[in-house]
């Protein structure tokens, strides 16, 4: 159980979090990192924390290069000012999770979230050339740089992607950046898997794609006006306002969960749901969210993920369900190595104990 009595620190600057990420270590103290609070609910339950660290007084961009489309931030500043600042020079960061606004960029590095616009642009990793993380010992470490061809030897801010703050805790990252698109389209239809199927084959790719329970599918295509607006044409969709894709990254659940499989068995797995299911899918990419309501029923569809070659994962649920279904899944091939990193990150198990898979 978590104690009841928590040390909230507020740093101002990447050295002061450092140092009190080394002395709370020091003293044996279990330490957790605190962004924007919209993803504290994936993960396992804490088993104690003593001291939080609020990451939102590092909020400056550091540097932004325009012509280079490079931008170098601290990890407390949140997605929605990151994409203010970079629309003066008409760049975003392709980054659309669900329950914003409110994510900062260090949790969503952390926790590993991501949205709709996955299907072009890939997940963080693909865009993120450097980080900055405190480590418990107190030091600030680096990997990347902040040049798009900057990887040599070990990649090792991958590490950190998805890690729950487990191995330290991100304080700056670098990020290519993309340009605004010459021409957004957003189209819909109420045909379910038939209309994804149409969409899918279209001339032009979707930027985005989105398909909900009850057979509504949204399509986003990004590019030039002719391109774009040859293949909306062809598919015959009508058109809905943009604001769409802000409504639905507002989406969360209070149960809420992840499944991840090879996108030709989404619609299999999604089938095998309870029947009356509530959730929305990214079909092109093999991703759904699911709001579930019976703790058997997540275990069952687990079983089917996992025999699917894919996973489940709990992104938001109640200490007591996470205690009987587990919030990660059956434990993975690599759970001894993670294990050793682990050892070797943070030897004495104070960032976010009992949060991740180890």
């Amino acid at each position: 159980m978590v104690r009841a009595a928590i040390e909230v620190i507020k740093p101002r600057t990447a050295e002061d979090l450092a140092t009190t990420l080394g002395e709370a270590a020091a003293g044996g103290k279990a330490v957790t990192a605190v962004g924007g609070g919209r993803a504290a609910g994936m993960g396992g339950s804490l088993h104690r924390c003593d001291v939080e660290l609020h990451t939102g007084g590092l909020d400056r961009v550091i540097e932004h290069s325009p012509a280079d489309m490079v931008v170098s931030v601290e990890a407390g500043i949140t997605l929605e000012a990151l994409q203010v600042h970079l629309a003066k020079s008409g760049q975003f960061l392709p980054l659309d999770p669900f329950n914003s606004p409110g994510h900062t960029i260090g949790g969503l590095l952390a926790t590993g979230w991501t949205g709709p616009l996955r299907m072009r642009y890939g997940s963080p990793r693909d865009f993120l050339i450097g980080i900055r993380v405190a480590l418990p010992d107190g030091r600030l470490a680096s990997a990347g740089g902040r040049v798009v061809k900057n990887v040599s030897g070990y990649d090792l801010m991958k590490l950190h992607l998805g890690a729950m703050g487990s191995l330290g805790v991100i304080v700056a990252a670098s990020f290519k950046v993309f340009p605004q698109p010459l021409h957004d389209v957003t189209v819909e239809s109420h045909d379910g898997w038939p209309a994804v199927d149409a969409v899918l084959a279209a001339p032009v790719a979707p930027s985005a794609i989105e398909l909900f329970s009850d057979g509504r599918v949204i399509a986003r295509f990004f590019g030039s006006p002719d391109a774009v607006n040859s293949t909306v044409k062809t598919l015959g969709w009508p058109g809905t306002d943009r604001e769409a894709w802000t409504q639905h990254s507002h989406r969360a659940a209070d149960r809420w969960a992840r499944i991840a499989v090879p996108r030709t068995k989404l619609r299999e797995v999604l089938n095998a749901l309870p029947q009356g299911s509530r959730w929305w899918a990214s079909p092109g990419v093999g991703i759904a969210h699911w709001a579930f309501d019976d703790e058997a029923a997540v275990i069952t569809a687990r079983t089917f993920a996992e025999s699917a070659g894919g996973s489940l994962v709990l992104m938001f649920a109640p200490d007591q369900v996470k205690e009987k279904v587990g919030a990660w899944g059956s434990p993975p091939p690599t759970l001894e190595v993670m294990r050793r990193l682990k050892e070797a990150f943070d030897p004495k198990h104070i960032l976010n104990p009992g949060r991740y898979v180890i």
